[in-house]
């Protein structure tokens, strides 16, 4: 049972990825902007800033396993929101679809640490790949979807599989004993005050917030960027789904460098290097975009790797892990809020994608210099 966990995580990005590949035709139909299509990135990583926070305490109450169940079935609501209702619905839905996500994200470390004490890295590893590698199918599959059944299929396919997991995982709910004795409240003491007071957070804060700032700006904006640069719809969903997929590999190869008992500075420096090299290149040198998209992406899934097992690692019992977990995404994920809206934003004031990129590249310079204290024991 504790393998169910990899079930919902191959739910916790399609709702989000199959979006950006879609992005022209769904804001072509409903009539809004670039600034309004950035917003449609932004709002779920808003919902993660606004949602986070509390969750540790709506678990401590429902129990984990619970409030996860509750999540999922939010997701596949959200996701039929969504899609069917019109621009009114398009909003709520995506916050529904990012609040219920922003669970998911919290959570799913705080049980992978609870079922896998022993061995937290490499099983953060294969759930970033189980999330990076159904992101991935959700962004090569959009435009074939959209193209056969239009961009409202493409994006409501998605309530399926979380339905079926939510089914699932409720048979999981069923052992009440298991999930009140390991829910988060009862697992060790941890007080906010002194997490916050503790430098290594923010230091893990911030590598997180600029790691998600990355890459959610990147599955947004990069099929409409190369779409610019001469690429073709099919082309740059396929190119997206590179960024994603070859993140399996590193993402699975990073735990390797994350088991040194003193600093893990070694792995978040090598995790980050990539997505800045590849930033740059796609910048300085865009016809090669398929050879930067895929260093970027080998950067982009380790660097989600190493922020979630660097959560999972510091937290010294699992209440605190909880509550790290929580303050890391809410206000990592309000940092990259701004991302998708702001690169939105800067294409439409400049008339191209130079300037965007540029700030793209900023963010994961930043993202290698916060490597180093978020590395540090």
């Amino acid at each position: 049972m504790a393998a169910l966990v990899f079930l919902v995580a191959l739910n916790l990005r399609p709702a989000l990825t199959a979006v950006g590949p879609v992005l022209p035709r769904l804001g072509a139909d409903l009539r809004i902007d670039e600034g309004a299509q950035g917003l449609i990135g932004s709002l779920p990583l808003l919902a993660f800033a606004a949602v986070s926070p509390v969750v540790h305490h709506v678990a401590a109450r429902l129990g984990t396993d619970r409030t996860v169940l509750v999540a999922v079935v939010l997701l596949a609501g959200g996701i039929l929101i969504r899609s069917t209702t019109g621009v009114p619905g398009l909003w709520v839905g995506t916050m529904v679809v990012g609040s219920a996500i922003a669970v998911g994200n919290v959570l799913v470390p705080v049980i992978v640490r609870r079922d896998y004490p022993g061995r937290v890295s490499v099983a953060t590893g294969v759930y970033s790949a189980c999330i990076t590698l159904a992101a991935a199918l959700a962004s090569v599959a959009a435009v074939p979807l959209a193209d056969a059944s239009g961009w409202r299929a493409a994006l409501g396919v998605w309530a399926l599989p979380a339905g079926v997991v939510a089914l699932v995982w409720a048979g999981r709910c069923l052992r009440p004993a298991v999930d009140a004795v390991r829910s988060p409240a009862a697992s060790g003491p941890g007080s906010a005050g002194s997490l916050w007071r503790r430098r290594q957070t923010w230091a893990v804060t911030a590598f997180m917030g600029l790691q998600s700032t990355s890459f959610y700006t990147a599955i947004t904006w990069l099929p409409t960027i190369e779409g610019a640069l001469g690429q073709s719809a099919a082309a740059a969903g396929v190119h997206l789904f590179v960024f994603q997929f070859v993140g399996i590999a590193s993402g699975l190869a990073i735990p390797r460098l994350m088991r040194s008992p003193t600093s893990q500075v070694g792995a978040a420096l090598t995790a980050g290097l990539p997505l800045l090299i590849g930033l740059i290149g796609l910048l300085v040198a865009p016809r090669a975009a398929v050879v930067w998209v895929t260093v970027a992406g080998l950067g982009s899934g380790a660097c989600l790797v190493v922020a979630l097992s660097l959560i999972g690692m510091r937290g010294r019992s699992t209440a605190e892990t909880a509550q790290l977990s929580g303050t890391a995404q809410s206000v990592g994920y309000l940092m990259a809020a701004a991302g998708p809206v702001l690169i939105g934003r800067l294409a439409g004031s400049s008339g191209g994608w130079q300037l965007p990129l540029a700030m793209m590249v900023a963010v994961a310079a930043a993202l290698v210099v916060v490597a180093v204290p978020a590395g540090r024991p």
